[in-house]
């Protein structure tokens, strides 16, 4: 397996699961409440999100092949920076949503089967759902340094079916709250790997090239970013061997201050609301 197929493996994963807790929910709540017939709605919206997040994978990959040299590299750069946003965004979102994720989709699926055309509403309850997560995959794909990601994105992926069979079935008995604080830290350390490498292609197209600074240290003499273990960090982690004052400034300040804002959300969201406080045991 190549170091782009385990960072591909670690993003699959992760995107996977929160695509299978999506349509795991919605499936189990149809059920429960005898509305099995819209089973098959609930995989239409999967399989168009499916389709429409590979577009946006081929159409990243069609843009770059047009660019070269300094325009490749402002290209690549800005993806790489869009995507951490994106992959910020989802980490702060699950934080603040994961306890009432459940019960928001089973109130969309109740509205969608009381209005009219109840098929197309929880299509297009899965289908938004989904593709929200499918896109960002397709995009931090893209943005991952390392070549060879297929294999680790349909590993990914069928460990992530495989979660969300056992969601499905066991419920509660499986211990997201723990898997996504894992897998939160990690992509923390992806991102910030992600805006180091965009600074360096930034720099590289010109538009950073001033405040580049000179090489801090170099460690290509015993662990190169592209060779063996080098390459592995490189590609889970944004390792470099000889990282510039601009890249180590950028990695460690998207550390330090997504880490500060993460942890204090976590505690907000264990924290009980006033209400729940005042609920007798």
């Amino acid at each position: 397996m190549s170091a782009g197929d385990i960072s591909a493996l670690l993003i699959a994963l992760r995107e996977g699961v929160e695509m299978s807790l999506v349509v795991g929910i919605v499936l189990a709540y149809l059920t429960r409440v005898d509305a099995r017939h819209a089973h098959r709605w609930v995989w239409a919206g999967v399989v168009a999100a499916a389709l429409a997040s590979l577009g946006a994978l081929g159409l990243l990959n069609a843009l770059d092949a047009e660019f070269e040299g300094a325009t490749e590299q402002l290209f690549e750069g800005s993806t790489m920076l869009l995507a951490a946003a994106f992959l910020t965004w989802m980490i702060f979102w699950m934080l603040r949503q994961a306890r009432h994720l459940a019960s928001a989709l089973q109130g969309g699926v109740r509205e969608a089967l009381r209005g009219r055309g109840a098929e197309w509403g929880i299509f297009f309850l899965v289908f938004f759902a989904v593709v929200r997560e499918g896109v960002e995959l397709a995009l931090l794909l893209f943005a991952a340094p390392g070549e060879g990601k297929l294999v680790g994105t349909v590993i990914g992926l069928a460990g992530a079916v495989a979660i969300g069979i056992a969601m499905y079935a066991f419920g509660r008995a499986v211990p997201l709250a723990t898997f996504f604080r894992v897998t939160g830290a990690l992509l923390v350390l992806f991102a910030a790997g992600l805006v180091a490498h965009a600074a360096h292609e930034l720099a590289e197209a010109g538009v950073l090239a001033a405040v580049e600074g000179p090489k801090l240290w170099s460690t290509k003499g015993w662990l190169p970013d592209n060779l063996g273990l080098g390459s592995v960090l490189r590609a889970v982690f944004g390792y470099q061997d000889e990282p510039t004052v601009l890249e180590v400034t950028a990695y460690a300040a998207y550390f330090a201050v997504v880490s500060l804002v993460a942890r204090t959300k976590l505690r907000a969201s264990v924290r009980p609301t006033a209400a729940e406080a005042a609920r007798p045991a």
